[in-house]
């Protein structure tokens, strides 16, 4: 009797040690299984950008999806003005903006010295000239007021639409991103230049008939539903070095979540969304 119940809990014994060898077997497969399915899954990256709300905002919601399946996860913040973007980005606040143009950056690296770099550009904004109370620049009359932004770096494109428009000329070898009120040589309407505004405030200044013509940027403009194509009476040509750039901190331009965003956003898919959305007034860089 004694040999016979040895005999069973031996067996039972044995029985247990195949099971749980059975099931050790089966816990290292199963974690064997999942250490591959996490090496074979893209880590997400975060990229918190801040943007104009348009077009930029606009155009990153559209790549945001693309981004997605490429395992980033673009996280959008959008400003008013021009001043915060470049502070936040400073701050570690945000990885990315996306809002302003190169002589601006180049600028604001002079005025502040942010150490950031150009990541890629992406579109152009061609600026115009708005009036309520004349439907072409020739109609501008003797000493009429040009309204325009403060921001220094946006003064010589300013002057520039204005030359290429024919009511100024700019002296022989100025350099025309840097240029300023103090290089026009000739000024036959004896126009007055006012530079005292927010570049967000021009569309309201537009709108209450201040001065003869107000010059807005077209992030601006479209904002405040003007059309630069239709409602300008006098707009920057196509060729332009004021394309609105993808800006970080210098060495994230090489990171392969920096270089993604950029493809994307110079991708086929998005360049044809932008043309399709604003047409004319928002041009994507090739």
């Amino acid at each position: 009797m004694k040999k016979l119940l040895g005999g069973i809990v031996l067996a039972v014994l044995v029985l247990a040690l195949v099971a749980c060898g059975a099931k050790n077997d089966s816990d290292d497969k199963s974690t064997s299984g999942k250490d591959k399915a996490d090496k074979e899954t893209v880590e997400e990256t975060e990229i918190v950008i801040g943007a104009s709300n348009t077009p930029h905002a606009i155009i990153l919601e559209k790549a945001a999806p693309i981004l997605k399946e490429k395992g980033i996860e673009l996280v959008i913040e959008t400003y008013q003005d021009y001043i915060l973007p470049n502070k936040d980005l400073e701050s570690g606040e945000l990885d990315a903006n996306f809002f302003q143009h190169i002589p601006y950056l180049d600028q604001q690296v002079i005025d502040h010295g942010y150490k950031f770099a150009n990541a890629g550009a992406i579109h152009i904004e061609p600026m115009a000239v708005y009036s309520t109370k004349y439907k072409s620049i020739d109609e501008l009359p003797d000493g009429a007021v040009i309204i325009f932004s403060n921001s220094v770096a946006e003064h010589g494109r300013v002057l520039s639409l204005l030359e290429s428009a024919g009511l100024i000329k700019l002296a022989d070898g100025v350099d025309k991103v840097t240029a300023e009120v103090k290089d026009i040589v000739d000024n036959p309407k004896n126009l007055e230049f006012d530079a005292n505004y927010e570049p967000s405030l021009l569309p309201q200044l537009y709108k209450n008939d201040e001065g003869d013509a107000v010059v807005i940027n077209a992030n601006y403009a479209i904002d405040a539903g003007l059309n630069p194509l239709d409602d300008s009476i006098a707009i920057e040509e196509t060729e332009s070095p004021y394309a609105n750039i993808i800006t970080v901190r210098e060495g994230d331009e090489n990171t392969e979540a920096i270089k993604t965003l950029v493809d994307v956003l110079k991708s086929k898919e998005i360049q044809d969304f932008i043309l399709e959305e604003w047409g004319g007034d928002v041009i994507p860089v090739k």
